[in-house]
């Protein structure tokens, strides 16, 4: 069977799996967290070696302030929780958005856990945190144009090759598969540049029900798809 290099998941429906159970939203998110660690292994055992997931967009900023710090609350738990199993599964965690955007401390923290494991090569765990393909797109643009008013840039040579090397993660390779649980049929602001030729896959299933039998389908959905490019 035919596998993706690189999965990216649109994690959605943590809200409505906590209202079905008549639980505070946060104990969605707690559940999902749950998920981020089951899927994860699945990527692990079943060779993937790229995981990108979208935990927390630049939209998401503005949910009710208890929500938030809520969920920044839960980011440093899942640091702190999973760090171990990162190094034992030799996986490298890196961050991609508007770090900026951050409580310094909480970044810092994050950071920390990158640089103790930038050296593993196992697999490769991307978390999109305070991101908006929009706003990659867009800070892109910015730095092009910082170099190319400094003459480092001239604006005649870019093309998509060397557009590329300006966004968040240059070297992160475009998703083969995109996965949105929850069965909203839309990316919600997701790699707008990097999803252009990558498959899609919805399913009904809420990101904290979420497990190795949809993981599994989406896997043979996507081994049944003829990527052409746009070619023949």
């Amino acid at each position: 069977m035919t596998l993706p290099t690189h999965i990216a998941i649109i994690m959605d429906g943590n809200g409505r799996w906590a209202e079905q159970r008549s639980l505070p939203r946060l104990k969605g998110h707690e559940a999902g967290a749950e998920t981020i660690r089951r899927v994860i292994r699945l990527c692990r055992d079943r060779g993937i070696k790229y995981l990108t997931l979208y935990a927390f967009s630049t939209e998401n900023w503005r949910r009710p302030k208890e929500e938030v710090d809520g969920l920044m609350a839960l980011l440093k738990q899942f640091l702190d929780a999973h760090e171990n199993s990162l190094h034992e599964q030799k996986i490298s965690l890196r961050i991609m958005g508007r770090r900026s955007d951050f409580d310094p401390g909480l970044m810092a923290a994050i950071e920390a856990v990158e640089a103790r494991t930038a050296h593993h090569d196992a697999g490769h765990l991307q978390l999109a945190l305070s991101y908006g393909g929009r706003a990659e797109i867009t800070d892109a643009a910015r730095a092009i144009a910082r170099a190319a008013k400094a003459g480092a840039l001239d604006p005649e040579t870019l093309d998509e090759s060397a557009f590329t090397k300006f966004l968040y993660l240059p070297d992160l390779p475009d998703p083969d598969l995109i996965i949105r649980t929850s069965g909203e049929l839309r990316i919600s602001n997701f790699l707008l540049w990097q999803a252009a030729y990558s498959e899609l896959h919805v399913t009904p299933t809420l990101w904290p029900d979420f497990d190795a039998p949809d993981f599994d389908a989406a896997l043979e959905a996507f081994a049944k798809r003829k990527r052409r490019y746009g070619g023949r």
